[in-house]
């Protein structure tokens, strides 16, 4: 996908590993057997970002180690702050969880389609979802259980009844962040 929005071969191998290290780390955090993890890679065509997302059902926030040099791990974090320009950790919208990312400077990132296909669970609020045959804009995202223990995600939209559906149901949706700049 990056090579086809004409990224550089740095900034390729950097985000390679940059987000290697990021689902690293959300498959080691402890969660309900249920739970998955996420990965989003979206582009800020006016700041010239590529932007990295994993998200997971744990709790707690990732932190910056020292590791000593006997230490075999702990070391990716260090790897996500030298190489990408800003990262952080968001708390997901569904509110199962949390999403880390990290921005990486790639100038010469160019557009992509207007529409994709994501989970549920990676759906946001500003995003038009199609539904029912139509084009809805999405106003609010929470996270709930069905009453058999699964994850469900509800979204409010703007027009007609709230969508509830698995967290890991595809739905297609437009816009919310990828041609917009990034925070």
């Amino acid at each position: 996908m990056l090579s086809g929005w004409g990224v550089s071969q740095d900034v390729l191998e950097s985000a390679e590993l940059v987000l290697s290290e990021l689902v690293t780390n959300a498959l080691r955090v402890r969660v309900p057997r249920d739970r998955q993890v996420g990965v989003r890679i979206a582009r800020s065509l006016i700041d010239g970002l590529l932007r990295l997302e994993v998200s997971d059902a744990g709790s707690g926030r990732p932190e910056v180690r020292a590791p000593s040099d006997e230490e075999a791990g702990g070391r990716g974090l260090l790897l996500v702050e030298a190489l990408a320009h800003r990262w952080g950790v968001d708390e997901r919208e569904a509110g199962i969880g949390k999403t880390v990312w990290a921005e990486l400077k790639a100038p010469d990132i160019v557009a992509e389609p207007d529409m994709r296909k994501v989970a549920a669970v990676m759906v946001r609020a500003g995003q038009r979802v199609r539904v029912w045959g139509e084009w809805r804009n999405v106003v609010s995202v929470r996270g709930e259980r069905y009453a058999g223990g699964g994850p469900a995600v509800v979204l409010s939209l703007d027009e007609g009844p709230v969508l509830r559906v698995h967290a890991a149901e595809p739905l297609t949706v437009r816009g919310g962040g990828d041609s917009t700049p990034l925070a």
